[in-house]
């Protein structure tokens, strides 16, 4: 994976990410007392900008973090990150923790100011191989904590099910629970069968997918979709399956345990899904964020 861009914010400050410091008794370092958000920037373009940012927003609601921007001055520091580090496309980590104490108290501490960090690195390369072939996943049971809807950092459990889905040669853990599919350890997901497109509804077990809630957008017109639960025994017998994530779009999924996803290879609906986002990045370049 490329290393991250060389400038960071943090605090209100441009500084060198490889000098950036927070104190160890900040609440996101010791109780992960704090929800980020990932997004990416096309051309020195953020896409849905105003969807992650009200999902930002939501996460720090839930939590009773208070917030510290507006999106107006988001943007400013999404801004202030691509004129210092001298790029143009990339993807952008922000991550706000209730702050530091001089303590360790489980309570929220009084007058505490939130610490707020922004970072960019490089967007990931879906390869040739992918491309062509797809990825692979595993079916993991979920025992994550019980408000997956908040973007929070306390995600241990999301790290043992993507090492579980690395040791098995796989490149996600697709979650289940009680014989529904949720979502990905770090994805939303799609089953797709005949010109029928169906997702999970939201809800506390499953977060808000702004790039889910895209791709549903853009294929709307071409196919059926659906919000729905969706059965275990659905995505084993799917004709396609897609992850998405705001770094990557829409991918697809073509062998589930070892086992082959409809014909084993990427299908013509993901085909049709790419072509909708590169489209909708270019109708959307050059004008103002939202």
């Amino acid at each position: 994976m490329a290393a991250p861009l060389p400038i960071c914010y943090l605090d209100g400050e441009y500084q060198s990410l490889a000098d950036a410091r927070i104190s160890p008794l900040d609440r996101g370092f010791l109780f992960a007392d704090s929800v980020y958000e990932v997004l990416p920037v096309f051309d020195g373009r953020p896409y849905r900008f105003t969807e992650h940012f009200d999902r930002l927003a939501r996460s720090l609601r839930e939590t009773r973090i208070p917030s510290p921007h507006s999106h107006a001055a988001w943007l400013e520091i999404l801004n202030g990150l691509t004129a210092r580090n001298g790029a143009r496309t990339f993807y952008a980590y922000v991550q706000v923790s209730r702050g530091m104490e001089y303590g360790r108290n489980h309570a929220f501490p009084e007058s505490v100011k939130p610490t707020v960090f922004a970072m960019c690195s490089p967007l990931p390369e879906l390869t040739r191989e992918h491309r062509e072939h797809g990825l692979s996943a595993i079916t993991v049971e979920d025992f994550r904590w019980g408000r997956c809807d908040i973007k929070s950092t306390m995600l241990l459990a999301n790290v043992l099910m993507k090492q579980a889905a690395s040791e098995a040669g796989a490149n996600e853990a697709i979650i289940v629970s009680n014989g529904q599919v949720l979502e990905g350890a770090s994805t939303s997901v799609f089953v797709v069968k005949g010109e029928t497109v169906v997702t999970p509804p939201d809800g506390h077990r499953i977060l808000p997918g702004t790039t889910r809630d895209a791709a549903l957008e853009l294929v709307q017109a071409n196919l059926t979709t659906q919000i729905r639960p969706i059965n275990v025994d659905e995505l084993l017998y799917a004709d396609e399956i897609w992850i998405s994530a705001a770094t990557r779009d829409v991918l697809p999924i073509t062998k589930l345990n070892g086992l082959p996803v409809g014909k084993g290879r990427p299908g013509p609906l993901w085909q049709m899904m790419t072509e909708l986002f590169a489209q909708d990045r270019k109708r959307l370049a050059g004008t103002p964020p939202a």
